[in-house]
C-alpha cells in the first residue's frame, strides 16, 4: 500500500505540536532558584546564612540554612577573588569542572529533530513512494495484477450475448494481428449498460481475467474535485500511464458521474466536471490505432451522456445486461451456489422461476442469505426451506417476529391474503400461486407470492386479471366482514395505475383508441419525470377518467363474482391460513385441487414439465421480436402483494 502523505503528515505534525508543547510547560513550569548579587551573598556568608556553595563555571548555587536555594553570576572571579572580597572562608565550597549540559542540549534539539522528520516524511518518502506531496493532478486508477485475476468469463453467468460481444476485445488484446490483417478496427470504446446489479464491473473484470492485460479501473466521481483543471489532469495522466502499459484495458465505473451531457447543469454548467469530460474525449479519439488500448464504461443511465461520447470513434459499441431472464435466472443461482454445501433436494429450477426481476446481484444475495440462515439454525447445508425464505426476505425484509396481531387482524389478513390466492387460482392467465402468508415481513402484514413466469408483452386481457388479482384482497373482505380496511392501499394504488396507463399509454382503451395521452417532460440532470404536458382536450381528460372508472370497476366486480361463487372455498383457505399462517408449494397446491379441482396452472406440473424439457431448448436464446415495446414498472410481473394488517 503506497504512502499517504496527507494522513501521515497531519500525524507528524500532530506529534510535533504536542513535543513542542510538553516541552514548553516542562521548562516554564521547572522552579526556578532566586538569583542575588555577588555582595549580597559575601554578606549573607558572614551572617551564618549559607550552609554551601558549588561553583560551576560562571555561576555559584547557594544554598542557604533555611532551605532555599539562590544564584549569583561571579563572572570570570574565582574562589580566591572571592574571599579577598570578603567571603566567608569558613562555608563548605566545592567547585565542579565545567562541561556541557547534554540534557539541556537534547530537550533543546528536540523540536527541530522532529520538525526535520516532518520535512523528510513528507517530501521524501511520499515521493518515493510515487504519491509526489501537493500532487492533485495524479490519476487515482487502481491496476489489478495480471498473475491473479479477479475473474473470467466462467465466472459470469446469465449475459451469454454480452460474453460474445466482450470476447471480441478479449481475442484483440490477445492476437491483434488477426483483425488488422482483414482492415478490421476494434472498438476504442465499449459502453456497457444495464440496470443496477447485472454485473458491469463484474463483466468488465473478466474481460481482463481473460485478456491477461494490465487492467486500470477507476470510479468516474474520482476525476471531479474541487480545484478547476484537477480532472483533466488526472485523464491525462491516467491515458499517459495506459499507453505505457499497452496492451491494456482501462475501466471507467459509472462514467454517468463525468459524461453527463454537457450545458445541462441545474443553475449553470460545471465547469470542472465539462473541461473533464472534454479531456476524455480528446484523449479517446486521439489514440493511436496501433496502441491497443481499450476503454470499458458502466452505466445505468445511457440516456443523459453526452453524444460526442456515443459516436464513433470514442464509446462506438454499446453491450447491454439486462435483468435475466429464467435460463439466466438458474445459470446465475449455479454460479454462486456451487462453492456452498447445497442440498440434494434444493431446484433451483423452481427458485428461477420464483425469481423473475431480480438481477445477478439480488440473487447472490439471496444465496448469501439462505446460507447465513442455515448457519443460524446449525445446519450442514443448505436446504430449499431456507432459500425460499431467504427469497421472501430480499423481496419484503425479515419477519416482524415481535409483532404480535390481534385476533381479529389476524382473521381479516387471512381473509385478504385468501382472497388474492382464490381469484389468482382461478384466473386462466395469472401465473400460479406459490405461497400464503400472514406472518407480518417488513412493512407488510402478509403476502401473497406466485410462480412468476418472464413476459415481454403483456395482453390487455393478463393487465385486466391482473388488476382482479390485486383487487383479490380487498373483495374478500368486502364480501365476508361487510367492511374495508386500510390493508388494500398498494392494492388499489397499482390497480389504478394500471388501468391509467392501459388508457393513455397503452391505447387499451375502447373509447380513446391507439393514442397516446401526455407528454412526459423529463429533465436530464434530474434524472426523474417531473411534469405531464397535456395534449388532449378538457373533454378527453373527462373520458380518460371515466375509461379508468370503468376498468377499475369492472376489474372489481370480477373479482367479487369470482369470490362470491367460491365462498366456501375461500372460506376454507382462510381458515387453514390462520392455522399454519404460512402455505406454499406442494400442501397449496392439494388445498386447491381438494377444494376447486386440478388446475391446468398445477406448479407441480408446470415445473416438472420445464424441468423436463430438452437441455437444448432451456439453453436456447428465446426469439424476441427487434424492439419490445417499453411497459411501465406497474405492468410488470407483480412481486409478492404485500398487505398491511
Amino acid at each position: 500500500m503506497g504512502f499517504n502523505w496527507k494522513r501521515s503528515g497531519l500525524v507528524y505534525l500532530m506529534m510535533l505540536v504536542v513535543v513542542v508543547s510538553i516541552v514548553t510547560l516542562f521548562l516554564s513550569s521547572a522552579e526556578k532558584p532566586q538569583e542575588i548579587t555577588v555582595s549580597e551573598l559575601i554578606t549573607r556568608s558572614n551572617t551564618n546564612q549559607v550552609e554551601k556553595i558549588v561553583e560551576d563555571g560562571e555561576w555559584l548555587t547557594v544554598a542557604m540554612k533555611n532551605g532555599t536555594t539562590t544564584k549569583t553570576n561571579i563572572g570570570v572571579l574565582n574562589y580566591k577573588e572571592l574571599a579577598d572580597l570578603g567571603l566567608n572562608k569558613g562555608i563548605d565550597y566545592e567547585i565542579i569542572s565545567g562541561g556541557i549540559d547534554w540534557v539541556s542540549w537534547i530537550i533543546g534539539l528536540v523540536p527541530f529533530i522532529l520538525f526535520g522528520a516532518l520535512i523528510f516524511f513528507v517530501f521524501f518518502r511520499a515521493k518515493g513512494a510515487n504519491n509526489q506531496a501537493m500532487s492533485f493532478g495524479r490519476s487515482r486508477a487502481r491496476m489489478l495484477p495480471m498473475d491473479k485475476p479477479s475473474a473470467t468469463f466462467d465466472d459470469v453467468a446469465g449475459a451469454d450475448e454480452a460474453k460474445q460481444e466482450l470476447y471480441e476485445v478479449v481475442e484483440f488484446l490477445k492476437a491483434k494481428e488477426k483483425f488488422q490483417s482483414l482492415g478490421a478496427r476494434i472498438p476504442k470504446g465499449v459502453l456497457l449498460v444495464g440496470p443496477p446489479g447485472t454485473g458491469k464491473t463484474l463483466m468488465a473484470r473478466a474481460v481482463a481475467g481473460e485478456a491477461g492485460v494490465p487492467f486500470f479501473s477507476i470510479s468516474g466521481s474520482e476525476f471531479v474535485e474541487m480545484f478547476v483543471g484537477v480532472g483533466a489532469s488526472r485523464v491525462r495522466d491516467l491515458f499517459e500511464q495506459a499507453k505505457r502499459h499497452a496492451p491494456c484495458i482501462v475501466f471507467v465505473d459509472e462514467i454517468d458521474a463525468v459524461g453527463r451531457q454537457r450545458g445541462a447543469g441545474l443553475g449553470g454548467s460545471h465547469d470542472e466536471r465539462e473541461q473533464t469530460l472534454n479531456q476524455i474525449l480528446t484523449e479517446m479519439d486521439g489514440f493511436d490505432t496501433n496502441t491497443s488500448v481499450i476503454v470499458l464504461a458502466a452505466t445505468n443511465r445511457p440516456d443523459i451522456l453526452d453524444p460526442a461520447l456515443l459516436r464513433p470513434g470514442r464509446f462506438d459499441r454499446r453491450v447491454v445486461l439486462n435483468i435475466p431472464d429464467l435460463a439466466g435466472r438458474e445459470a446465475i443461482l449455479k454460479v454462486h451456489s456451487k462453492d456452498k454445501p447445497i442440498d440434494k433436494d434444493v431446484k433451483l429450477d423452481v427458485l428461477a422461476k420464483q425469481t423473475a426481476g431480480f438481477s445477478g446481484a439480488d440473487l447472490e444475495n439471496l444465496v448469501n442469505e439462505a446460507a447465513i440462515l442455515a448457519a443460524r439454525r446449525n445446519l450442514k447445508t443448505v436446504r430449499m426451506l431456507e432459500l425460499e425464505e431467504s427469497i421472501d426476505k430480499v423481496l419484503m425484509g425479515p419477519e416482524r417476529k415481535s409483532h404480535r396481531m390481534t385476533a381479529e387482524e389476524k382473521k381479516i389478513t387471512a381473509y385478504h391474503e385468501a382472497g388474492h390466492a382464490m381469484v389468482g387460482h382461478i384466473l386462466p392467465n395469472i401465473e400460479p400461486v406459490r405461497k400464503i402468508s400472514i406472518i407480518p415481513r417488513g412493512m407488510a402484514g402478509g403476502y401473497t407470492k406466485t410462480l412468476s413466469e418472464d413476459r415481454q408483452l403483456y395482453t390487455r386481457s393478463y393487465i385486466k386479471e391482473l388488476m382482479v388479482f390485486l383487487l383479490g384482497g380487498r373483495t374478500a373482505e368486502e364480501l365476508i366482514f361487510g367492511e374495508i380496511t386500510s390493508g388494500a392501499q398498494d392494492d388499489i394504488k397499482r390497480a389504478s395505475n394500471m388501468a391509467r396507463k392501459m388508457v393513455t399509454d397503452l391505447g387499451m382503451s375502447d373509447v380513446l383508441g391507439p393514442r397516446s395521452c401526455g407528454e412526459k417532460q423529463e429533465l436530464v440532470f434530474l434524472g426523474r419525470e417531473i411534469s405531464e404536458q397535456k395534449d388532449y382536450s378538457d373533454k378527453t381528460a373527462e373520458s380518460i377518467d371515466d375509461e379508468v372508472d370503468k376498468i377499475i370497476r369492472e376489474a372489481h366486480e370480477t373479482a367479487k363474482k369470482i369470490l362470491t361463487e367460491h365462498k366456501d372455498h375461500l372460506i376454507a383457505v382462510a381458515d387453514t391460513l390462520i392455522e399454519k399462517e404460512t402455505l406454499e408449494g406442494d400442501e397449496l397446491d392439494e388445498l386447491f385441487e381438494s377444494l376447486v379441482g386440478k388446475s391446468t396452472k398445477n406448479i407441480t406440473e408446470k415445473t416438472e414439465a420445464w424441468r423436463e424439457s430438452p437441455a437444448e431448448e432451456k439453453a436456447a436464446p428465446k426469439r424476441r421480436v427487434k424492439k419490445a415495446p417499453i411497459i411501465p414498472d406497474s405492468l410488470q410481473t407483480p412481486p409478492p402483494i404485500p398487505d398491511a394488517p
